[in-house]
């Protein structure tokens, strides 16, 4: 197969983490909020937030990276490139997390690839991790890339 990866390696994509849960808390979303200096106030102040569209306080969208699975799916690739680069993020929103929320976290790994670059053969992780509320709806889609080279 690959230089890197082969028939075996390809097994795990599909594979999810097992599920965490959390407990969204009205401070938490503020802290997050201040954290990254987002002063709305959907994620501020409940007063102003109940004005709104959404009818009180909601997460801001990247909430959920402190939501994270206590383990992506793993597996070992003896050869592999010791360099790392983040190949970053990309992001699908369809349902507000909000205070009270019970917030469901599974990883999968979506995407194991190589590819040729400059600096000779890179391996291209794709990890997709989904955040589902308690009434079982899909929240949020991230899909993270990660590039040994």
């Amino acid at each position: 197969m690959g230089k890197y990866i082969s028939d075996e390696h390809k097994k795990f994509i599909g594979i999810e983490s097992e599920p965490v849960t959390y407990d969204v808390e009205r401070g938490a979303i503020r802290l997050f909020a201040q954290a990254i200096g987002d002063p709305n106030p959907l994620f501020n102040d409940e007063k102003l937030a109940r004005k709104t569209r959404f009818g009180g306080m909601i997460a801001p969208p990247t909430f959920v990276r402190s939501l994270m699975p206590r383990e992506l799916p793993r597996f070992e690739i003896p050869e592999l490139p010791k360099r790392l680069l983040d190949g970053g993020s990309e992001w699908e929103f369809f349902e507000p997390i909000r205070p009270g929320d019970r917030i469901t976290v599974v990883a999968r790994l979506a995407d194991l690839r190589e590819t040729e670059g400059r600096m000779g053969t890179m391996v291209v992780r794709v990890t997709e991790l989904r955040y589902t509320n308690q009434f079982d709806e899909l929240c949020t889609i991230q899909r993270m890339t990660l590039i040994n080279y």
